[in-house]
């Protein structure tokens, strides 16, 4: 039985327009994200899988309103968050959270962590200064950083360090759902295992629902209750973890299943190797956006694009070899 539905994206879209010439004319649209759709249940981690320029972390700066949707809709406990004015949406935003890849990029250099730490807390208005400061010691020890540390600035820190300064900087409001854009992916292997567990704690102390944003899909199978498999700015198939890893049925997801090394070297697996580059994302192919590289493709997915449909309990995908309708093409 399904726990409640906290994240609904329905058809979002994020295009942003190509400029040229002196007048600035717009010329083009790059369609970074394109009419995806998904859900996220209550405590659970949905990660977000695919290509570099795929769209996965704009995907996640649209939800979250640091961009701006072309269209499409985004409920967050059954309200839609496009509905809020700027200044009403600072109300929710406590509840949304974000964790980013560069964590020095996303700390203030000039700010002491203590400082960095309390900001949140006196903006929401969630504590006076001394009970804030409290509140500072708390989280800052919930992630494995020293009462000493916090008067440090982030530069004094390591990546890993850094990273866990930014997740107790997203996690001292309290939040609902956290966004997590590649979260561990510069850290070195031996840190990301430690920041993967720290995460997985938290979770679970603190209640959390994680959308989770990678490329690396052995780090994704460790973390996620499901998975959702995104190319050219569209969802081309979701499922649970397990099931997605054991029988993938998109035939981009058994291609990027196919690349994981094997822990065990006495194991041979048949690698299946994509020819050619990504499409243009300005201009897209025609009918299937997969076609132009896929090693299954027939006539029919050059000119439909396919439905993105439940081919079977709880497992979603975008691929004419699972439907049963006959090609129809209007005259």
């Amino acid at each position: 039985m399904h726990k409640n539905i906290v994240l609904e994206v329905n058809h979002l879209k994020q295009y942003f327009p190509i400029k040229t010439g002196v007048l600035r004319r717009t010329t083009g649209r790059v369609k970074a994200v394109d009419d995806i759709s998904f859900e996220v249940h209550e405590q659970e981690t949905f990660s977000l899988v695919g290509e570099s320029g795929c769209g996965k972390s704009t995907t996640g700066r649209t939800i979250l309103r640091l961009l701006e949707p072309t269209e499409g809709d985004v409920f967050y406990n059954g309200r839609n968050l496009l509905d809020y004015s700027k200044r009403d949406f600072r109300k929710v935003r406590r509840d949304l959270q974000m964790i980013f890849q560069d964590p020095y990029s996303s700390l203030n250099p000039r700010m002491t962590v203590k400082q960095l730490l309390i900001e949140p807390v006196l903006t929401h208005k969630l504590a006076s200064k001394k009970e804030a400061e409290k509140m500072v010691i708390a989280i800052a020890e919930k992630v494995g950083l020293s009462t000493e540390q916090i008067n440090r600035y982030p530069h004094e820190f390591s990546g890993g360090q850094r990273q866990r300064i930014s997740i107790a900087r997203a996690l001292i409001v309290k939040p609902k759902l956290v966004i997590l854009d590649e979260a561990v992916s510069a850290l070195d292997v031996s840190i990301q295992a430690q920041i993967l567990n720290l995460l997985i704690e938290l979770q679970k102390e603190f209640k959390l629902t994680y959308v989770f944003i990678s490329h690396d899909l052995n780090v994704v199978r460790h973390v996620s209750d499901r998975v959702g498999v995104m190319y050219l700015g569209q969802m081309m198939e979701t499922a649970a973890t397990d099931t997605l890893y054991e029988r993938p049925l998109h035939p981009y997801t058994q291609s990027l299943l196919s690349a994981i090394p094997s822990h065990d070297p006495s194991v041979k697996k048949k690698r299946i190797i994509l020819k050619g580059d990504v499409p243009d994302p300005s201009n897209p192919p025609s009918g299937c956006p997969f076609h132009l590289r896929c090693p299954k493709v027939h006539d029919r997915c050059k000119i439909e694009k396919p439905i993105f449909k439940e081919s079977e309990p709880e497992h979603w995908v975008a691929c004419h070899l699972y439907d049963n309708e006959e090609l129809s093409l209007q005259p």
